[in-house]
């Protein structure tokens, strides 16, 4: 078959993926990395983008645009089943990107991979089979204090449609789950356990594989929601031992709407498909319907080819960097504007968690956030504000929402120092 050239090589590279990751102690050329991300040499309000919003989405680095025009533009086609060169030409790119995905999360099978539109709906996927099968009147579902609402609101919804009990997790002032409680919330009638990796709020890092172990010593089994952990850091769920584990490319330097469940073999095969239709099958009659192997179980209809794409794209560069060195870096620029941040009078920063991924949430005595990110948005830096989708987190904290600048590798400390001049211009015009 023919092999088609997907663009020029991404500048930051150490390594091609699929060969060793550059070692971690070698530090990131930032200034490289950055030339392969378009966006970023953008002015908004007549001032240099300063991108702080990484965890809500990430910017695309330029091979990963380039496999969705390479796709559209040379092998457009519906994957599996197609006899024609273009459908197997798509579906040998969409199949690889499975396995790409595989190898980051170092799953045992490619048919553990199942591709979804994001983090949210692998969740919704596992409530409405594996969770509608096994959680019945008076059972269990134990979430934290920290979730985002996509891992609160379809566990509600599951236990009003069953008659069961959602329990939480609590959390101290820092932003850390409290282990000791959480062992004790662990009953007979507890049915599964879902907490997030990596706090999008607060950047708190969960003790995702001790939370495992207490689970599974009491036969109960896991999901790991990794939105917030998988661009940042190595995820390797055969060592966390996890029973399902989520993340969303758009986080990850890939498009939006495709994400990723991964689920054990054996759980999977039990469950029941969520979606019916297309792909998801073996043979249809009037009177019955034999359902497809995995993962194709789970993914009925045509998929987000061009996505699935672009997420193997976006796998195969930052495995090129290596992770460790993203998050050395990250760490380095964590500290430095967790330094920056903590001399401003008047602001406090919020989640202090001794393990956290870099993310730097704030409130100011005499500035709304909502306030604060406008300001800073006439200066071309972009941050979040509101409560991040964790209202229940943001009332245990005793407030109603946060300014959050979240760090990506291709951040610098130059532009923690523009953030930071920014904030003194909100504390000029509230002054």
């Amino acid at each position: 078959m023919t092999t088609h050239h997907t663009g020029p090589q991404p500048a930051g590279l150490g390594t091609p993926a699929g060969q060793s990751e550059t070692p971690a102690a070698m530090p990131l050329d930032v200034a490289k990395i950055r030339e392969d991300f378009p966006l970023l040499r953008q002015m908004v309000n007549g001032h240099p983008l300063v991108y702080l919003d990484n965890a809500a989405t990430s910017q695309k680095p330029q091979v990963v645009i380039d496999s969705l025009v390479n796709y559209y533009t040379t092998k457009n086609s519906n994957v599996h089943r197609g006899v024609h060169t273009l459908s197997q030409l798509a579906t040998e790119d969409y199949e690889g990107a499975r396995a790409k995905v595989r190898g980051l999360l170092n799953a045992e099978h490619d048919k553990e991979i199942i591709f979804v539109r994001g983090t949210t709906e692998g969740i919704n996927l596992v409530a409405q089979t594996f969770g509608r099968q096994n959680v019945g009147q008076g059972d269990e579902i134990i979430i934290s204090s920290l979730e985002h609402h996509s891992n609160i609101v379809p566990w509600q919804m599951l236990c009003q449609e069953r008659g069961a009990t959602l329990k939480v997790i609590p959390i101290n002032d820092a932003g850390e789950l409290l282990m000791d409680d959480y062992e004790q919330l662990l009953s007979p009638r507890t049915k599964l356990v879902s907490v997030l990796h990596v706090s999008n709020a607060l950047g708190t890092i969960n003790p995702a594989k001790e939370i495992v172990e207490i689970a599974h010593s009491r036969g109960v089994p896991v999901l790991l929601d990794g939105a917030q952990a998988v661009p940042h850091m190595q995820v390797d769920v055969q060592d966390l031992g996890c029973d399902f584990y989520v993340f969303s490319g758009h986080k990850l330097y890939a498009p939006t709407g495709i994400g990723v469940l991964y689920g054990r073999a054996e759980l999977l095969e039990s469950m029941p498909p969520w979606q019916g239709g297309g792909e998801m099958i073996k043979s249809v009659t009037f009177q019955e319907t034999l359902y497809n192997d995995l993962p194709y179980k789970f993914e009925a209809g045509t998929p987000n080819i061009a996505g699935a794409i672009g997420l193997g794209a976006a796998i195969d560069y930052v495995s090129g960097i290596g992770l460790d060195r993203i998050l050395a870096w990250e760490q380095e620029l964590l500290e430095y504007g967790t330094e920056c941040l903590s001399s401003i009078e008047g602001l406090r920063l919020v989640g202090t968690a001794e393990k956290k991924a870099a993310i730097l949430s704030f409130v100011m005595d005499k500035a709304h956030p909502h306030d604060i990110g406008t300001i800073l948005d006439s200066q071309g830096i972009a941050i979040r504000t509101g409560h991040h989708c964790t209202q229940p987190l943001m009332d245990r904290l005793g407030i109603t929402a946060t300014a959050r600048a979240s760090l990506a590798f291709y951040n610098t400390k130059e532009e923690v120092d523009t953030l930071v001049k920014g904030i003194d211009r909100v504390i000029e015009v509230f002054s």
